[in-house]
């Protein structure tokens, strides 16, 4: 039997009190700012990506899942102190001896926004729906995939039969949501589930988390107000809004002048003169980022076809592996960000010791080593021409396009450093710095040789190394599910053990093994783990109260679970300085219309495949 109690904040961190308005925004054209929530004090966070959708049962990209925490429950969550499971609406849970059987019993006070009783029947409808409905399980349909029946023997208990053990059972944090609201949608949108909700008319939302999502303005703001009855207590903010900067120089202004309280993914050059800045409190954490570029071995479905125009040398692994060794990750760390990362060797970032892997001795063959680089390739038979660029044994120039996020200044910084290491090799590298959208196309119509991404990771890391098996190759060109166009029979045989090894240090040796084989494929190539740097104000949220996750060298942003904007609190006078004279000129310069997912038909799912990998979770 496991046992938790959700950690607290004393009953002065949860009085309400009055605060401060505070702004944010995105896009290419001017737009008029939009009015603040009327009434009580407000926390404003800047924003710059696009939520893709309010949907709880499709929305992907980091920066929605994070905003929905705030609106749905699951049951069970991360405790803020340690990132351990923890209770949330499950109370507590067993498991039978075979780890077949799990049965959560419910918390008997909750209530979703609307006043409606939150009982077991809504939690077996939602992970019901789930299992059954193929457009529901587009974010969430992994937790789901080896159970058999959900049942609800009472009002407050829930039981799960699997297929076989599950190991992600203490991670199932699915958003709840109300049967009476989302089972009359589902019936009447029939195919059309995954685009719904349609221009945002389905808010406010009804959930049961601290805040309630009421308003969203295309391009300028999102608002959460706070649940004055969730049972784990009142949010000390009474609004939450997330306003759209196009770019993080306008954000950290703003955080100067007052017109934010908080802003996140700072450079390392923003976060060290922050530092000098009054008011302002700068945090620093370990990442659970990893920054990485993936190679193009030669795009193909799940049913075999080829498409896509990556160079076809990069079905070597000869050629990869020597790419990979020609670059020098601690190069990265320094150029790229100012020291404020660590290099990387495997692919979980090495704040989660357990499952983090790094090639060490033996192991380490794809280390810094461009002699040995050139030696490899002119083995392979990789001639060196006239001109210093190499020509495959087959008679192809090693001319490489590289596609770089243009709004990520460490990915552009990195990407410099790598078209300079790629040349001592004899390999030119196009270098592509582009919009979001146009290396997302490249990447979904695989028309690209390197491309850089990302993925922040869970402290259950399963999902990221689910989207490099087998079933995550597109089911037709421009479907694929992650950010590679990886298969190896092997790691899918791994990839299912891991999956069904409760002993944590025994699963964690397969994770282990699985890094390995991403780490000598070099498909998948992880540059450096960034440090989290988020600075927020002083004078409008009070110290000590924006709690970090976990307590000692957490972050604030992109936490597992809904801590710090519902246990932060306003500072003494805060109200009358946030956003009192509105948005200034200079947020608004290229501030415009970019459209959001909430639209119908064709163009969410036009967005969805601009949605990059650097932005999910």
């Amino acid at each position: 039997m496991h046992s938790h109690h959700p950690p607290t904040v004393s009953p002065l961190c949860r009085a309400a009190a009055t605060g401060t308005a505070l702004l944010l925004v995105v896009g290419t054209a001017a737009a008029p700012a939009s009015a603040a929530p009327a009434d009580g004090s407000t926390l404003t966070v800047a924003i710059a990506q696009q939520v893709d959708s309010f949907n709880p049962f499709t929305a992907q990209l980091a920066v929605t899942t994070n905003i929905l925490s705030h609106v749905y429950d699951s049951l069970v969550t991360n405790d803020q102190e340690t990132s351990n499971p923890a209770p949330a609406l499950a109370e507590s849970w067993e498991t039978s001896e075979d780890g077949l059987t799990w049965t959560f019993h419910l918390r008997d006070d909750v209530t979703f926004s609307d006043g409606e009783p939150l009982t077991s029947d809504d939690v077996v409808w939602t992970l019901t729906t789930i299992m059954e409905n193929e457009s529901a399980a587009i974010a969430n349909g992994n937790y789901v995939a080896g159970f058999e029946e959900v049942t609800a023997p009472d009002e407050h208990t829930v039981v799960v039969e699997l297929s076989e053990p599950q190991a992600t059972m203490e991670s199932l944090t699915v958003p709840i949501v109300p049967r009476h609201v989302w089972e009359p949608i589902v019936e009447s949108e029939g195919d059309a589930f995954a685009e719904y909700p349609a221009d945002g008319d389905a808010l406010p939302s009804v959930g049961s988390g601290p805040f309630i999502l009421t308003s969203h303005e295309r391009g300028q703001s999102i608002t959460l107000e706070a649940n004055p009855d969730h049972w784990n207590g009142a949010p000390g903010f009474d609004n939450l809004v997330f306003r759209y900067y196009p770019e993080k120089d306008a954000a950290v202004e703003a955080l100067r002048s007052g017109e934010v309280s908080f802003v996140y993914e700072l450079t390392a050059a923003q976060a060290d003169a922050l530092e000098e800045t009054s008011d302002i409190a700068v945090n620093f954490a370990d990442g659970k980022r990893f920054q990485a570029f993936t190679i193009n071995p030669g795009a193909v479905t799940q049913d075999g076809e080829e498409f896509g125009d990556g160079h076809p040398a990069l079905a070597d692994r000869t050629l990869r592996q020597a790419i990979v060794m020609a670059i020098d990750n601690q190069e990265i760390v320094d150029k790229a960000h100012g020291g404020r990362a660590t290099a990387a060797g495997g692919y979980i970032p090495a704040r989660y010791t357990d499952f983090h892997w790094s090639p060490e001795g033996e192991e380490a063959i794809l280390a810094f080593d461009p002699d040995a680089a050139n030696a490899m390739l002119d083995e392979a038979g990789y001639e060196m021409g006239d001109d210093g660029v190499r020509v495959s044994p087959d008679g192809d120039r090693l001319e490489l396009r590289m596609h770089v996020h243009q709004d990520r200044p460490d990915n552009v910084s990195a990407g410099r450093v790598i078209v300079e290491r790629l040349a001592d090799i004899g390999i030119e590298v196009e270098n592509l710095t582009v919009d979001p959208g146009v290396l997302s196309d490249a990447l979904y119509a695989a028309e690209y040789d390197l491309i850089f991404t990302g993925w922040t990771v869970n402290p259950d890391p399963d999902y990221v190394f689910s989207i490099h098996t087998c079933d995550a190759l597109p089911t037709e060109p421009g479907t694929m599910q992650g950010d590679a166009y990886f298969c190896d029979e092997e790691y899918d045989e791994l990839y299912a053990d891991q999956l069904q090894e409760y002993d944590r240090a025994a699963r964690a040796e397969i994770i282990h093994d699985l890094q390995r084989i991403l780490y000598e494929e070099a498909v998948v190539n992880v540059l450096t783990y960034p440090d989290i740097r988020e600075a927020y104000r002083t004078d409008q949220i009070r110290e000590g109260t924006l709690l970090p996750q976990p307590a000692e060298g957490g972050n604030i942003w992109g936490q597992d679970g809904y801590w710090a904007f519902w246990a932060a609190q306003p500072a003494e006078g805060g109200a009358e300085q946030a956003g009192a004279g509105g948005v200034s000129t200079g947020v608004w310069i290229g501030v415009g219309a970019v459209a959001l997912v909430l639209v119908a038909g064709g163009a969410f799912l036009l967005f969805r495949r601009r949605a990059t990998a650097e932005d999910r979770e």
